[in-house]
């Protein structure tokens, strides 16, 4: 579902630089002397690593490289190409029997490997098409395709039961109206239409994919008393204005089409019927009238070549500006009329299977305390990229640990794998099993690592903020597979391509790694905003701008021509994904920090001080709660790095002969995430429970921090600010008392 894929190189969401723009010749050489200084460094470190490794003490690191080293090294390219020929053969839609067998060949390697491994099965209300219809009434008639023609290059662009171009929970409907052409489709686009005196109730919109997710566009049309939307793939965003059209080239073709999820997710991701709960076979559930997240309206999704002739008959003003124009060879008018069109859409809704495969590798010390590290394997049709491009390095990075294993390596924690199943409908397997195993995901979950798909660029990432300095160490252990600095340095050199001044420069330089907040968009969101567990989504990508997101050119064949030819950055991925979970699950202390997650707090109280001000008035709203909280976790945060740095000095006997301290120490610091809970959730969307991050009401996946204040200044309600900055203020100085009492803890292991 995370379109790392469709990204530019220059606005690589998951890079945790935030790479954008260009340099001078003079700029960029001094970046490349820079450059050239970092790698050494991070050659040193990355063979006879004495850099010292949160979590383990000085005397273990020797040991810890050599281990990191193995991890690093196992990974094999001819065996990721396997898995993604085997998995990508068919098309594998979660509820079809494609999706079933994906999971059955994992789980087959996963046992031959040596590996504990289940499948464990869930279901989720979910419709697949049984017609559809889009015609063009007048002034001229155009019946659309809807059907994305097979590529004689491409082996798979004909295989038979692939999933036709559809977007899952639209409503059923046949209906007719005027087409009006509302750019985007978001809420301030329909502000432009409301100026210009365009009203859409009773009309059929059409938007363009892009700015948000696709789920938005139809749900701010019906609120604005549109009957349908249509959305459609204009090729100055991922077509032929951006690049060669596939097969001559990775963009989207003339009738490629993005299939989708319009789900209200940003109310709540999983099942539909089993809001909160998980979905087994027999168990409660709401009737469909009662549900939250279905889409009210039909909705379908066209390539450019079935939009255009609806486009080319729109009269009306002229689009209002450049932002509205797209590539088509067209003038691009708004409407509404003299376009009629006629959208018929019918669908079988009924409860399907869900297939994810787990895998259990017991821990040998804390073995109730639980690393886990998930992907998805359903895609819209063979989804070589998304997702079997991130499901092949997970099962790559599982392998490596069962060769640790047969050699006598045994984690400390226990660690799990997981491929979900039903991710592109809503999230559907990894909400279910988490909602269903809750109990003891919040007893004994320490962390969640997500990843999606990869792709050729650099590693980067988003998630909880305590783990910042622990995502920055991994990614100074690891190669970039082009340059072979570190990941780190290989980031922060794109990073400088992209500043313009020398004072840029020496800021990025100053301020580091960035590890970017989580809204929603991968299997990461019950984990993180649901039951509030320390979660962190990493991956690679960005090098290559590509057209081909959830439509049937998503294949073998574009993937190993396009996204990562070699496997190379496969073989990365699966070796990141292996120092990280296993440092989570080894390290004799938990690697959190609090100083990080006070510094990322107070510049999202800053933020928003300064958004109300503007929106409310200045001194309207106070956020000095918000603000003392956020000092004393800064201050706990430094007393416990102190002591914790005390607590790792004394060597690894010492912390061995201290274990069952160390479990009741350890399962405080990963219980600090949940201290973060609003036990009533967000303002009319419950499900969502952090008080930091979330998806936005109206950015799908995009994030908003602290999102109950956030969301209510924007709305320009004072009393729900006051009220959602106290709840934070209340989260935060709980995180912090906690912290506080950690810091004790190991004042009391010291003086034993």
């Amino acid at each position: 579902m995370f379109p790392v894929r469709s990204k530019s190189c220059n606005s690589f969401i998951q890079d945790g630089f935030n790479l954008t723009g260009t340099m001078n010749r003079t700029q960029r050489c001094a970046n490349v002397a820079l450059v050239a200084l970092l790698a050494g460094v991070a050659a040193n470190a990355l063979s006879g690593q004495s850099a010292p490794i949160r979590g383990f003490p000085a005397d273990a690191l020797a040991d810890r490289v050599a281990f990191e080293d193995r991890i690093r090294s196992t990974p094999d390219t001819a065996l990721l190409r396997e898995y993604m020929l085997a998995m990508t053969e068919e098309p594998h839609h979660a509820g079809a029997p494609g999706s079933r067998a994906v999971a059955e060949y994992a789980l087959a390697k996963f046992r031959e490997w040596g590996l504990d491994a289940q499948i464990e099965e869930f279901e989720a209300y979910m419709p697949l098409p049984i017609s559809r219809r889009v015609e063009l009434l007048s002034p001229v008639r155009y019946v659309a395709r809807l059907e994305e023609p097979v590529i004689p290059e491409d082996k798979d662009s004909g295989d038979q039961n692939q999933l036709p171009t559809y977007n899952a929970y639209s409503a059923d409907g046949d209906v007719t109206g005027e087409l009006v052409y509302v750019n985007y489709g978001l809420p301030e686009d329909y502000e432009r239409l409301e100026e210009l005196g365009i009203d859409v109730r009773g009309k059929i919109v059409i938007a363009k994919y892009g700015r948000s997710w696709r789920g938005i566009k139809p749900k701010v049309a019906a609120e604005h008393g549109a009957i349908a939307c249509l959305m459609y793939s204009d090729p100055r965003d991922d077509g032929f204005f951006t690049g060669d059209p596939y097969p001559e080239g990775p963009m989207r073709p003339k009738f490629g089409a993005q299939r989708g999820s319009v789900m209200d997710m940003p109310t709540h991701p999983g099942d539909p019927l089993t809001p909160g709960w998980g979905a087994v076979r027999g168990g409660r559930k709401l009737d469909p009238s009662e549900a939250k997240t279905l889409m009210t309206i039909p909705v379908l999704p066209l390539g450019w070549g079935d939009a255009l002739p609806l486009l080319e008959a729109l009269g009306g003003p002229v689009a209002p500006n450049d932002d509205w124009k797209g590539a088509l060879p067209i003038t691009y008018h708004v409407g509404p009329g003299p376009a009629r069109v006629r959208v018929a859409l019918d669908f079988d809704w009924a409860n399907r299977t869900l297939y994810n495969v787990t895998v259990r590798i017991p821990g040998a010390v804390d073995e109730e305390q639980l690393v886990i590290h998930g992907n998805h394997h359903d895609a819209w049709v063979n989804g070589a990229a998304d997702p079997t491009s991130g499901a092949v390095a997970l099962m790559e990075t599982a392998r490596s640990l069962a060769v640790a294993l047969e050699s006598g390596w045994r984690p400390r924690r226990t660690i799990i794998f997981a491929l979900w199943d039903g991710e592109e409908w809503g999230l559907l397997g990894s909400t279910e099993w988490a909602e269903h195993h809750r109990e003891t995901l919040d007893d004994q979950a320490v962390t969640y690592f997500n990843s999606d798909s990869y792709a050729a660029g650099w590693f980067g990432g988003g998630g909880s903020h305590t783990l910042k300095t622990f995502v920055e160490q991994v990614a100074r252990d690891i190669k970039d597979p082009r340059t072979k600095m570190s990941a780190l340095d290989a980031a922060l050199q794109r990073r400088l391509e992209g500043m313009h001044s020398a004072s840029d420069s020496a800021r990025a330089r100053e301020e580091g790694f960035q590890l970017n907040a989580l809204g929603s968009g991968s299997d990461y969101t019950v984990f993180i905003d649901h039951l509030t567990i320390a979660s962190v989504n990493l991956g690679h990508g960005g090098a290559q701008s590509t057209g081909v997101y959830h439509s049937t050119y998503d294949s073998y064949d574009f993937y190993t021509k396009y996204s990562d030819p070699g496997f190379r950055y496969g073989v990365a991925q699966a070796a990141a994904f292996g120092v990280a979970v296993t440092r989570m699950a080894d390290a004799p202390l938990l690697p959190f920090s609090f100083r990080d997650a006070a510094a990322a707090f107070a510049t999202y109280r800053a933020e928003i001080q300064e958004l109300a001000d503007d929106e409310l008035g200045n001194g309207h709203l106070v956020l000095g709660a918000v603000q003392a909280a956020v000092q004393r976790l800064a201050a706990a945060g430094h007393a416990f790095d102190t002591a914790y740095d005390d607590v790792i000095s004394h060597g690894s006997d010492w912390l061995q002969q201290r274990t069952r301290d160390l479990r009741t120490i350890n399962r405080e610091i990963f219980q600090t995430e949940r201290d973060l809970t609003l036990s009533d959730g967000l303002p009319r969307r419950e499900w969502f429970r952090h008080s930091i991050y979330a998806p936005g009401f109206y950015t799908g996946y995009g994030v908003k921090t602290m999102p109950g204040i956030r969301e209510a200044v924007e709305q320009g309600d004072h009393a729900e600010a006051t009220a959602e900055a106290a709840n934070v203020a209340f989260a935060i100085d709980r995180m912090a008392q906690r912290v506080e009492g950690i810091v004790r803890q190991l004042h009391s292991l010291l003086n034993q």
